[in-house]
């Protein structure tokens, strides 16, 4: 069972379903990832109609332990992407597939 999805199978399900050449069809990949996160960072929210919500969230410093040698460090701040999905996407996921 493979769990992956690379970008590869996403230019060729393109290719294969609507026609464009490969070349096309990852440039259209390329351009909707850039535009989705570059509208996760610029407004710090992105919500997909019918699929989800992306929400960028900035976690504080911490102090963090290692388990097996107790040693404690400190864990920088750092923006993390949060994704709720939409109801209409659990009700597939739960009903659908």
């Amino acid at each position: 069972m493979r769990i992956n999805l690379t970008k590869k199978d996403i230019i060729n399900s393109i290719y294969m379903q609507i026609g464009f050449s490969k070349r096309i069809s990852e440039t259209l990949l390329e351009e909707i990832l850039e535009l989705i996160l570059s509208n996760i960072i610029l407004h710090k929210k992105l919500k997909i109609a019918k699929f989800g919500t992306f929400i960028l969230r900035k976690k504080p410093q911490r102090i963090g332990r290692n388990p097996k040698t107790k040693e404690t460090k400190i864990i920088s701040e750092r923006n993390v992407i949060l994704f709720k999905p939409s109801k209409e996407l659990k009700k597939y996921i739960n009903n659908g597939v």
